[in-house]
């Protein structure tokens, strides 16, 4: 589930199978559904509303991160701005020496600014010349490369990877 190495990349990995529309798959598909991610991702929460704008951030991030993963120049990213500022007015200060913004996350309505914050985090502090795409053609899942040699292709090498290696396999035993 958490494969991207940045809570903004995983969220934006809840949708599965993005490039296939055939398989695709929503993962938070209610407030349930974001309160169980939520806390797996280390947030304590009470579900209390929030999927649709959780949902909104999760695709405006992936409009911004997609093409930096693939190469291209990002497009309009004036959306994500506003909803990083629109956090940074709701943040407190968690310390000042270095200076670190937090949102107090009780709820899942509070989530879309916490993880707001952390997409700015993401795009501010992080290499990102190690964001890649998993080369799965279906897949569309975003990941931190943070392998020694930057040769990190899939999201997950158990999943995305190992159906590649059996494809590969069945495709030379039918030979």
């Amino acid at each position: 589930m958490f494969v991207g190495g940045h809570v903004a990349l995983d969220l934006v990995n809840t949708v599965a199978w993005r490039l296939d529309p055939a398989r695709r798959e929503e993962r938070l598909p209610d407030d349930d559904a974001l309160r169980r991610w939520a806390e797996a991702a280390g947030f304590t929460v009470v579900a209390d509303g929030g999927v649709t704008e959780v949902r909104e951030l999760r695709e405006v991030a992936h409009r911004v991160l997609e093409p930096l993963a693939t190469g291209a120049e990002p497009g309009d990213v004036e959306p994500l701005r506003r909803l990083i500022v629109g956090a940074l007015a709701r943040a407190e200060v968690a310390s000042v020496v270095p200076l670190e913004w937090r949102i107090p996350v009780h709820g899942t309505r509070d989530l879309r600014d916490a993880l707001a914050l952390e997409t700015w985090r993401l795009l501010q502090f992080e290499d990102l010349t190690r964001l890649c795409r998993c080369a799965d053609d279906g897949c569309g899942r975003l990941f931190l490369d943070r392998s020694r040699n930057g040769s990190r292709r899939w999201c997950s090498s158990a999943d995305c990877g190992n159906r590649e290696r059996a494809r590969r396999h069945y495709q030379r035993a039918r030979r």
